[in-house]
Parts: structure tokens; sequence; C-alpha cells
């Protein structure tokens, strides 16, 4: 079963608008429309933080070691 947890956010007036319009033209909950735009951003990050693997050199002194040694975001289990 996956574990909710619960958070608040804050944003700016015209953009809660905007999504609370979303929201009732899908007939859903604000909650819902929220919850599916951090679980895509989440996504985003991770699929985004995955190692690559190439050739290249590098200018900053990081050996590829340090770079994929970074934490990647998983899902909570």
């Amino acid at each position: 079963m996956t574990q909710l947890r619960r958070t608040t956010v804050t944003a700016e007036e015209a953009t809660l608008r905007t999504l609370q319009a979303e929201a009732q033209r899908r007939r859903v909950p604000l909650a819902t429309l929220l919850r599916e735009a951090v679980e895509e951003k989440a996504r985003d990050l991770r699929r985004r933080r995955r190692p690559r693997v190439g050739v290249a050199r590098s200018v900053d002194g990081r050996s590829a070691a340090d770079v994929t040694a970074e934490p990647i975001a998983e899902a909570p289990r």
C-alpha cells in the first residue's frame, strides 16, 4: 500500500486559482491535481539524475565516481 504524507504548499494566489479551475474542469479535488504535479516533478528529477555512461574529460576536476556517488531520489517504499 502506498503511504501518503500531508504537507503545506505555499503558492501565489493566481497560480492556485489556475490549478483550482483545472481541478474543477476535470471534476477532481485540488489535492488530486497537486499530487499529480508533485509526482510528475519527482519522476522528472529521478530521470534526470540517472547516471549516464560516456567518455569525456573533466574540466572541473570531479571524477565519474564523485558524480555517480551523488544520491538519486527513490520513491518511498
